[in-house]
């Protein structure tokens, strides 16, 4: 095993690395230089055997040139002399020297053994292009020995005139045999360099990797959270700035760690503090975090979320949520009902979470509560709804009995003044609604002017009831004021109170029987507070009603409300007054046995000290 685990170190690496380094160089080496040395012999053995062809050739055409001139006796003789020329001048060790006349015949061979082939045609390639002139006839060949030759074939003659060829068949083996034992010096030198390369690897990668094996068991310490030893230094070469910069990261590391801590511990708490739902799901789509308010929406567990398809824990289909990825707006809304609990608007947005080089690494859903935006969107619909309406009706009227008029009801003295009459109430019907709208549009706005003044709590219930003596007393109403002596004297808008005690009373006889009974009271509920109460006997408001009897346009009773000159903005405008004083107005009701409402106005200080 240890064995195994050695080569399978860098230090092994580094040695096989360097062998390899020094191998590959010497045979580099070693085929360039044998490929060079190679050409080089070559090249001189091919120069050497041409020129001794080009000598020969010029020392035997004296004899070719006489023996074509001479008689068959005297040509004889000469090819005797030639031969001897040949065998004594030109002899050449491994080679044989043919000369061939003009007509292709051999006239003189160098080989003794090969006196036979005198006289005898040569049909060779190479002599057949010298015999045609041509200069450079070279050849290399394997005999059946395995042996390599190389034919040269050169023309004899200074003139026109060819006169013949000599022929050189030349054995090469001396100078492979001599490649052969230069290939194994270098042979001997290249396992020789690997030996002494391999013995100083060993000593060198000791040097590199022994600092390496101390900064691995440190970073396997790091990883384990021991941050207490340091890597030791000792130079100041590549490893030792390794060694220094491992310690610096190692500092660096531990300081990242604990900031990471805090940034994830700030995240968390971000996550569970958030208004809106949130959803984290993997790659795979399983939930991975939720958060607080998701889990109140969804009305859900933290247990029996995480690892579910995201898809499911929303309850939404697979088509909607590839629908919703093609669409530009990824959003959707979603309703949920708790229960008794009131229905939930939640609008759902998906975020795909993408990683450099992986694509889509996770989704985020986050969920918005909506409701309360809803409601106002929709109560804003109805206004404008309602508004049009209010509009319309009179204006409708209007139109109808002025038709009338001008279709000949005006010749009517009577007929007429009554449509005049009706004319009239609806045009200050629209302009009382209108004027309610400005006045609840400068309080939104916040652009009502308060002028407050000190006023008694007492005076003002009783300019109240005055105000009313006829109506209460046409209808048998009894009304009662109590008021505690403790209410005293307090800075409000007198005209703007009178109009919201108006608009209480008014509604309270509008909806008391005859001979039915209303109070107003004023008592101080707190040192700073002053608590006003309009209370009847009436019909009262059914239960389903109380949430919205403060909406514009509201009314619990529309034929009856409308038919007395009613637009539906009263309490409104009411509760708006009550509000730019800094107070509150709630409303108590039981169908059938009547109607509270109550609203506080805060005293100065300087009031609430006397």
């Amino acid at each position: 095993m240890k064995g195994i685990r050695f080569f399978q170190s860098i230090q092994a690496k580094l040695i096989v690395i360097y062998v390899l380094l020094v191998l590959i160089a010497m045979q580099f080496i070693g085929v360039y230089f044998i490929r060079t040395l190679e050409s080089y012999f070559k090249t001189d053995f091919i120069d050497s055997q041409n020129k001794q062809a080009q000598l020969l050739a010029q020392f035997v055409e004296p004899y070719l040139a006489a023996n074509s001139a001479e008689t068959k006796d005297d040509a004889g003789k000469s090819y005797a002399d030639l031969n001897d020329v040949v065998n004594n001048l030109f002899a050449i060790s491994n080679a044989e020297i043919q000369i061939i006349d003009a007509n292709g015949f051999v006239r003189s061979t160098s080989i003794a053994s090969h006196q036979s082939i005198v006289g005898q045609k040569n049909t060779q390639t190479e002599v057949n292009r010298a015999l045609q002139g041509i200069k450079d006839n070279q050849r290399m060949f394997i005999d059946i020995q395995g042996n390599r030759n190389m034919i040269i074939a050169k023309p004899i003659g200074s003139g026109v005139k060819v006169l013949g060829a000599v022929y050189i068949i030349a054995s090469m083996e001396g100078l492979y045999t001599t490649m052969n034992r230069i290939n194994q010096f270098l042979i001997s030198g290249t396992l020789i360099a690997l030996a002494l390369t391999a013995v100083l690897g060993v000593m060198l990668s000791a040097t590199i990797t022994n600092p390496i094996k101390a900064i691995t068991r440190q970073a396997t310490a790091v990883a384990e959270g021991r941050f207490e030893s340091q890597v030791p230094v000792v130079g100041t070469d590549e490893i030792g700035q390794l060694g220094h910069a491992f310690n610096y990261m190692m500092e660096r590391l531990q300081e990242a760690l604990a900031l990471n801590e805090e940034e994830k511990e700030r995240l968390a708490s971000i996550l569970i503090n958030m208004n809106d739902g949130l959803i984290a799901a993997g790659d795979d789509g399983r939930v991975m975090v939720i958060n607080r308010r998701a889990k109140d929406i969804l009305q859900v567990s933290e247990e029996t979320t995480l690892g579910r398809p995201l898809l499911e824990v929303l309850g939404i289909s697979s088509e909607a949520a590839r629908k919703l990825e093609r669409d530009e707006d990824p959003t959707m809304m979603l309703q949920f009902e708790h229960g008794e609990e009131e229905k939930l608007s939640v609008k759902l947005t998906f975020t795909t979470i993408y990683t450099k080089g992986k694509g889509s690494a996770g989704t985020i859903a986050v969920l918005q509560d909506v409701t309360g935006q809803e409601k106002l969107e929709e109560s804003r619909r109805e206004f404008v709804a309602n508004v049009s309406h209010e509009l319309r009706t009179p204006l409708t009227t209007i139109k109808s009995y002025l038709e009338a008029l001008e279709d000949g009801a005006l010749e009517d003295p009577e007929l007429a003044g009554k449509f005049v009459s009706v004319t009239r109430n609806e045009t200050e019907r629209m302009i009382r609604l209108v004027t309610d709208l400005l006045q609840l549009s400068r309080l939104d706005s916040e652009q009502a002017i308060i002028n407050k003044q000190l006023t008694s709590a007492r005076a003002m219930l009783e300019d109240a009831a005055d105000r009313f003596s006829f109506q209460l007393e046409e209808q048998s109403i009894e009304i009662f004021i109590q008021v505690e002596s403790t209410a005293g004297e307090i800075a409000v808008d007198r005209d703007r109170i009178d109009q919201v005690l108006d608009n209480l009373v008014s509604n309270a006889i509008k909806y008391t029987p005859d001979g039915g009974q209303i109070s107003l009271r004023a008592r101080r509920v707190e040192p700073q507070l002053l608590e006003v109460t309009v209370q009847d006997n009436g019909i009262g408001i059914p239960k389903k009603d109380l949430n919205r009897i403060f909406d514009r346009f509201y009314r619990v009773d529309k034929a009856r409300s409308r038919s007395m000159g009613g637009t539906g903005l009263g309490l409104s405008i009411a509760r708006e007054i009550v509000k730019a004083h800094g107070g509150s107005i709630v409303l108590e009701s039981e169908l059938g046995e009547g109607t509270k409402v109550s609203f506080t106005l805060p005293y100065l200080q300087e009031e609430a000290a006397v």
